[in-house]
Formats: C-alpha cells, structure tokens, sequence
C-alpha cells in the first residue's frame, strides 16, 4: 500500500481536486447524455455545485449496453488469456495507487467523507481488492465428473456476460472495485451506473482503466438516476445481471422489474447490525470498537453497529466514556486532515436522520449527547448517543444511515440471541468477550451474514461479505463474490 508523509510545517487543508470527467463513458469514449440533461453534484461540506454531470437515461443505456456486448463477443476480450486480463487489473490498481491522493480528494470532495479515511481505508481497500481479484483470473477452472457409463464429463465456467452494476453513495470507489473486480476476473463486461450523489470517483476509474489497457466497451459507466439509468439497466434485455448495493426497497422494485428476463442477480443491502459488549471484555477495545463501528464514515455504513447491547454492570461506564468521544470528535472540512467527521451525503439523508433522532426522543429514549445540527452550513450532525432504547422503537428497527448510536441494557443473556435476532435485517454483528465459547455460541445463533468478535468493522477482499434475511442475497468478495459471476457449464462426450 502507498503510504503518505506528511510535513508539519504545512498546512492540514488540502486543496480541492482538479475535476476532469463529467461525461458519460460508453466504448471507450467520453461523451454527452443524448438528451443533452445534466446534473449537479454537490459538495455536501458547503453545499455548493462542485460540478454539472452528464445525466444519462435509457438511450444512454441501451448505447453502453450494446457497447458491452460487442466487447464481450469480441475475441480481444472473451478469447483473451486469463493470466492477460488478470494483468490488466493489476495495472489498474497499480494506477489507484499511483493517484492516491488525487483519488482520495476527489472522493473526500463529492461524499463528504474525511480525507484521512478515503487515504488510510477507501483506497488502500480499493487496491487491494482490484489486486485480490486479478490474482483470481487465471485460477478459474471447472473440474471432472466421475459419472456412470463410458462418459468423460467435465464442467466448464464461463462469464456470467454483460453485467449491470448500481452501487450506492458511502463508499463509491471501494463498490467499484467490488464489482469490478470479480466481473472483470471472470471475463464479463460492465455497465455500471454509480450514485448520482457521488458519480465523480468512478468516472475518474473508468479513465484509468482506460489508461490500463482494458479495451473499450468492457467497462462503461452511466451516471443519473435510479429511475431512469438504473431502471434501465435493470429491464434491458441483453443484460445478463444485476449487482445492486443500497435499500432493500429498491432492491424488491429491482426484483419486479427483473423478473421477466429472469435476470441473475445479487443484493448486498442494509443493517441493522447488533453489538454485543459483555463485561468479561477488554473494555477499552471495545469502546474504541463500538465507537468506530458506529461513527466511522458519519455512520453511513450498511453493517453499522448501530444496536449496542451492553451488560448491565458496565453500561454507565460505556456510556460515560463513548460521549466523551462524541464530545471529542472534530467535525470540520473533509479536506482538513484533522477533520475525523465530516457531513452526511445530502439534504435528504440529513433530513432522513435529524427525523429520525426526533423520533427517537418522542418515543421516550434518553439523548445523552450530540443530535443536533454543526455549523450553519453543510450537512453535519454532531454524533449522537441514545440510552434507554426500547427494542420496537423507531430507531430501534430503522437502518438509521447516520451517527446514531442506541444502546440497550441487559442483564443476562438468556434472551439476547432473540432481541439481538428482532429486526428484518440480518448483515453483521460483533461480540465482546473473553469466553471463546461463548464468542462461538453466539456467531452460530445470531443470523448474519458476518460475525466479528473482539473487533469491528474488519474487512478483506479474501472474505465473503453478505447479508442473511432483508440484507441480501448472495455474497460480495471472495471465491463466493467471483461465483455470482460465472455460469457452470456440463460437458459429456460418449467414449465409445
């Protein structure tokens, strides 16, 4: 991973990114929407136009899609040594990294997200999940069948074919390189439409996979809006699957939409992820756990631990000390290098959690701190702490996609797998605790798709990520990422 100095004789503010590609890219070419629309993106610290971005639609799509299925039908693609396209992908994580830092402002600018985060976690994982999967190219291999008769069978995997990918707003550049990366492994083509919150980092990756050598036409990019680009992909009929990431409502109308051409597709979709802190733990670990697994990206984190369940004879102590934290916290211009909570993605996601904080206190939870607006401009939220949540509350069920953290007390476990269980979503979940037996009773009851213990928030390309219940289906990452884009084909050949 690159790593980066910094001088104190200079100042902790960065400049703002140079922003090169607002267009579409379709066949390797940059190029307007053909109906001419745009749309701003909006720096979300100041709330000012950062820039106007080709807003494209089913015309668009249909151009990229036919795009893409010309590249994959081509030899230059489908007929390409696997060992040769897993070297294109190296060179274009090798590429990221060469543009670290322009990549992680550009990506600090348009999501809001501080710098220090998108230069120590977004682009470090983002490289190596690029460089996971190009290592997997060349490894992907079908197997023989011992089957009754004078047969020979074997099994072939070949590429799903043309793609479509919708990725959400918190972590453009990592979803990227998380359907990328298995798509291109295993030799099928894209069309990809990122968040029209946050088009600017993907369309600066599609440049450099340009620059890597990946030929034209097998990887284009659609920025717009759901209904219409996203809807789109979803219903174009020479669209093999789709890969989705975000709510499990747009997921279902993806699901309705789809069911016609009987699509492949995979869900990875949203948490409501419990944590559970016995008081057997190293405390201060999972204080300092708790408290990233929260706030770490303004809390706008699929399998955020935003349920904490903590026993009783402990419960003052964490509370007491994780608003000391929330006090501490530095909101400020994602650009400043001292900055360690920046704004929420937009208006509607801000609005969507200050309703939400409000709710919370209707309902009767205790606000210890934070939940009130930073500053005059922007879309801060001071990160806030509720006790005395009550498992049917609002906030309680809600995935609320922003700094609010609930704790719940209890007493014994004889009930916590059932509440820790009582929600439609089923993504992750922590324990803390010094009891291994304990630890691996608890990761076999509780229903999700990962299970950390003594840690949060661990992640690497190597391992399955995905959701039981509401938060999905199928898996990103790992072999079991790569799967979802492969058909298995049989092949037998009579011996006489």
């Amino acid at each position: 991973m690159a790593t980066v100095t910094e001088n104190p004789g200079k100042t902790s503010l960065r400049p703002a990114p140079r922003i090169e590609h607002t267009q579409l890219f379709i066949d390797g070419q940059w190029r307007d929407a053909r109906s001419g629309k745009t749309f701003e993106t909006i720096n979300p610290a100041t709330e000012e136009k950062i820039a106007d971005v080709a807003e494209g639609d089913a015309a668009d799509v249909d151009d990229a899609v036919k795009a893409a299925r010309r590249a994959f039908e081509n030899k230059a693609w489908k007929k390409m040594d696997a060992r040769d396209r897993g070297r294109l992908i190296y060179r274009l994580a090798d590429l990221l990294e060469e543009n670290l830092e322009e990549l992680a402002a550009l990506e600090s600018l348009d999501n809001g997200k501080p710098l220090r985060d998108a230069r120590a976690a977004d682009l470090p994982l983002t490289i190596d999940c690029l460089r996971y999967y190009a290592g997997y190219a060349d490894k992907i291999h079908g197997y023989t069948v011992p089957v009754r008769g004078n047969y020979f069978t074997y099994t072939r995997k070949e590429a799903v074919g043309v793609v479509g990918q919708i990725i959400p707003w918190n972590f453009p550049m990592l979803m990227t390189a998380w359907k990328w990366g298995p798509a291109l492994a295993a030799g099928c083509t894209i069309v990809m439409k990122p968040a029209e919150q946050t088009p600017l980092t993907c369309l600066k990756m599609a440049a450099l996979a340009q620059e890597a050598g990946i030929p034209d036409g097998v990887i284009n990019v659609i920025p717009g809006y759901g209904p219409t680009a996203g809807g789109a992909i979803v219903a174009h009929k020479e669209v093999d699957k789709i890969a989705f990431t975000g709510e499990h409502l747009t997921a279902q109308i993806i699901m309705r939409n789809a069911a016609e051409s009987l699509k492949r597709m995979t869900f990875e979709l949203g948490g409501k992820s419990p944590n559970i802190i016995y008081a057997d733990c190293d405390l201060d670990a999972a204080i300092k756990g708790a408290h990233f697994g929260l706030y770490f990206n303004q809390g706008q984190c699929c399998c955020a631990g935003s349920r904490v369940f903590v026993e009783e004879s402990i419960h003052d102590e964490f509370v007491h000390r994780v608003a000391e934290l929330n006090r501490q916290t530095k909101l400020g211009n994602p650009l400043d290098l001292n900055t360690q909570q920046g704004p929420q993605v937009d208006r509607n996601q801000f609005d969507k959690i200050m309703g939400l904080i409000q709710a919370g206190k209707r309902e009767g939870a205790d606000l210890v701190c934070g939940g009130e607006r930073h500053g005059s401009k922007g879309y801060f939220i001071e990160p806030a702490l509720f006790t005395g949540v009550q498992d049917e509350m609002e906030i309680a069920q809600r995935e609320i996609f922003g700094p609010v953290m609930s704790v719940f007390k209890f007493r014994n476990d004889s009930d916590l797998v059932a509440r820790a269980n009582n929600t439609i979503y089923g993504l992750a979940a922590a324990v803390w605790t010094r009891d291994i037996a304990r630890a691996h009773n608890l990761a076999a009851d509780i229903k999700a798709g990962t299970v950390w213990v003594n840690c949060y928030d661990v992640f690497d390309a190597a391992a399955p990520f995905g959701g039981f219940k509401i938060s999905g289906q199928g898996r990103e990452l790992g072999e079991d990422g790569l799967k979802a884009y492969l058909e298995t084909k049989t092949v037998t050949v009579a011996l006489g």
